[in-house]
């Protein structure tokens, strides 16, 4: 009798364990054909008929942008950080002698402490500055993270505010540096590449549309 009511209790629970993985599953499932009506939508109007396959092959939302939500977050986060606990007369441009302290800012008189060479760019100036790079990252990274990935685009990103750190030392060493513009500037680059690499294989008014757009902001 014992025997049977434990073998029913393992029954009813491996029951319940299958039920809830059916349901994440579903869940998942969901989540995926959403964001292939997405990709499929965008493939339609960005690429010709013949194109479209390769595309959707490597585009997916699994796993999701991880590494510029991830990064834009701790910006964020930081930004919060320096605006309220140390005095400021106003958001528009933080006050550069009160934060100057900060272990993440690049300073040239603190070269030996070689985690600043990165660190910089989660300090940013003021209001402006932190939106201006979050709305140039999140606009660009995220589409260029879905097809290539966190992996990918995370070292572009990165390379970008270390090339910055590294330039600025060598060609104007007494200068300071805060910001993720480096980081922006190699994602400008990666997407300025992505649609040379295949500006064949676009609707050409798009592709013209698309590479227009990019010059303007890596002008302005």
């Amino acid at each position: 009798m014992e025997l049977e009511r434990l073998h029913a209790e393992e029954e009813r629970a491996a029951r319940s364990q299958e039920e809830e993985e059916g349901e994440e599953e579903g869940r998942n499932r969901a989540a995926c054909l959403s964001c292939d009506s997405l990709h499929n939508t965008v493939s339609k109007w960005m690429l010709p008929e013949d194109s479209r396959a390769t595309y959707l092959e490597r585009a997916n939302c699994i796993p999701p942008p991880i590494f510029i939500l991830g990064i834009s977050v701790a910006e964020v986060a930081v930004f919060i950080y320096y605006a309220v606990s140390k005095p400021q007369s106003q958001w528009l441009t933080l006050d550069w002698e009160s934060n100057q302290n900060s272990p993440f800012i690049y300073r040239p008189d603190k070269r030996k402490e070689a985690w600043r060479f990165l660190s910089y760019m989660l300090v940013h100036a003021g209001i402006e500055h932190i939106l201006g790079n979050l709305f140039l990252q999140l606009l660009l990274g995220i589409p260029l993270e879905l097809v290539h990935k966190g992996h990918r685009v995370g070292l572009v990103y990165i390379a970008g505010v270390l090339a910055g750190s590294l330039a600025s030392s060598v060609c104007d060493p007494l200068q300071g540096l805060v910001g993720a513009s480096g980081g922006v500037y190699a994602l400008i680059g990666g997407y300025f590449m992505n649609i040379l690499v295949n500006f064949r294989e676009m609707i050409p008014l798009f592709g013209v549309v698309r590479l227009l757009f990019i010059l303007s902001i890596g002008i302005f």
